[in-house]
């Protein structure tokens, strides 16, 4: 078994339980069984992996997205997660996200001003500033999606 195996089947286990299995199978069309040799750690089953798909399915439907949080570690990656959940069609479209953008960058802008008033921020309001920034980027995220969309 590759070395990140039992990392993996481990999250994927997570994920099942977080979804319920009862749920996973319905929304996965897969059995228990089958679900259960996913994130089993016997060596027959040492070579088997949730597909990308089933993945996708039950993370939509999670608290948390497990699987690929754990492949994000294993590349050296780092995901931002956004509770929105940022793949529901979101109405307005490029102008509407320019508005959003520039009331954003304000709201930063506002943060930062009152945050260095006395020459120092503290802990605090570098989490209010980081709030912000991450705020801010979500903003060129969707604005960027939409971009791509209207150039299909």
């Amino acid at each position: 078994m590759p070395t990140f195996g039992p990392y993996l089947k481990k999250h994927t286990e997570l994920l099942v339980k977080d979804v319920g299995i009862e749920k996973a199978c319905k929304l996965t069309g897969k059995s228990k069984a089958t679900l259960g040799r996913y994130y089993a750690d016997h060596e027959e089953h040492a070579e088997r992996f949730m597909p990308v798909d089933a993945v996708a399915a039950l993370e939509q439907e999670s608290s948390y997205p497990h699987v690929t949080s754990a492949l994000a570690e294993l590349g050296g990656i780092t995901l931002s997660f956004d509770e929105r959940r940022g793949n529901v069609d979101k109405k307005g479209g490029v102008n509407s996200d320019v508005v959003a953008l520039s009331q954003r960058f304000a709201m930063l802008m506002a943060e930062y001003h009152q945050s260095i008033e006395d020459g120092v921020i503290s802990a605090n309001e570098a989490r209010r500033l980081l709030r912000e920034t991450l705020a801010l980027q979500q903003v060129l995220v969707d604005m960027k999606l939409h971009l791509e969309d209207e150039t299909v």
